[in-house]
Formats: structure tokens, sequence, C-alpha cells
């Protein structure tokens, strides 16, 4: 036997064993997103109980992420709405709660995303037309523009459709005040 074809053979090896190894790492990342779903849905599912409120816990899992759906069958469920609050304020709390409850229960944090009644597929056709409407201003006048405070989720989805869009952003502020500034520059 050559060297060449022992070299060789020691080089599929190893691309075989890192297969492996990444299909391992990505079995364990989708047990472990899995077991973060069903925490968060035992954990909300308690708190539904304790409030008397009716709601279904849809789990899924994709692109690296836990994401959990109270719904209900009425289409007008005023006490889940409540659970959304006024601009998604109770939601954001709820997701936080359940992601520690999360950490509590598996000691890893997680970034679980929580949405009632479809308020962040809504929230997020919203926030594509405000990206929308900063490129367009932007373009037109040639300045920065700066968007309204908003969580870290919703900047993420509208960094996203403004990069999509050819232009550029970046997060400024802090805290609750942190907040979007569109720009040409690239």
């Amino acid at each position: 036997m050559s060297t060449e074809s022992v070299s060789d053979t020691s080089a599929d090896q190893s691309a075989l064993e890192a297969e492996s190894e990444e299909s391992a790492t990505q079995s364990n990342n989708a047990s472990r997103l899995e077991e973060e779903g069903d925490v968060a849905a035992d954990y909300l599912e308690e708190l539904l109980d304790i409030a008397d409120i009716d709601g279904d816990i849809d789990i899924e899992v994709r692109n690296g992420r836990t994401y959990i759906s109270i719904v209900s069958e009425e289409d007008d469920n005023d006490a889940l709405q409540a659970l959304v609050g006024r601009d998604g304020e109770v939601l954001e709390a709820l997701q936080e709660l359940a992601r520690l409850a999360v950490l509590t229960s598996t000691e890893s944090r997680s970034r679980l995303v929580l949405d009632i009644t479809g308020y962040r597929e809504e929230r997020s056709v919203e926030l594509h037309k405000i990206a929308q409407d900063a490129v367009a201003k932007a373009k037109e006048t040639g300045e920065e523009v700066a968007l309204a405070p908003m969580s870290a989720y919703e900047r993420k989805i509208v960094h996203d459709a403004v990069a999509d869009l050819g232009l550029a952003s970046e997060s400024e502020g802090e805290g609750a005040n942190r907040h979007i500034v569109v720009s040409l520059a690239s």
C-alpha cells in the first residue's frame, strides 16, 4: 500500500469522524431544544391553569430556536389578549419567565420565543413596514432615520429587513430607550 492511499484513508476517516460529531451535536442540540419546549410548555400550562385561561400550546423547533405559541379556538379570547399586554409588554415578561423556568430546570440559558394569539407574527408584518418606510425616508433625505425604541427581538427583525433592503442599521441607546438608526452607509 502506498503512502498516498494511507493518508487518503486517514483523511477520509477524519472527515467521517467530523461528520459524525457534527451529526451528534445537531442531534443533542435538537433534543435540548425539545426539552426547552417541554419545560416551558409545562410552566406556561400551569400558569394558564392557575389563571383559569383556556389556550392550546404548540411547540416548534426551527432555526436553532424553540418557538412556543399559545392559541385559542375562540376568535376573541380577551384573557389571552391580556397576556399579550400593551405593545407586547406582558408577552415579553412571560417569555422571560418561561426562559427562567428552563434555566432553573436545565441549567442552560434558553433563547425560546413565546407568541400568544399570533401577536409576534402580526408585529413582524408591522416591523417590516416600519423598516421599509425608514429605508425609503433615508434614501429620500440622505439622512439617518431613528426609530422608536423596541425589544431586542423586534430590533433583530428590523435589522434583518433593513439589510435585505440594502441599507445599514445599528442599535443605539440603552435599556428601554434602545432603538435602531437606519443609514445609507453600509
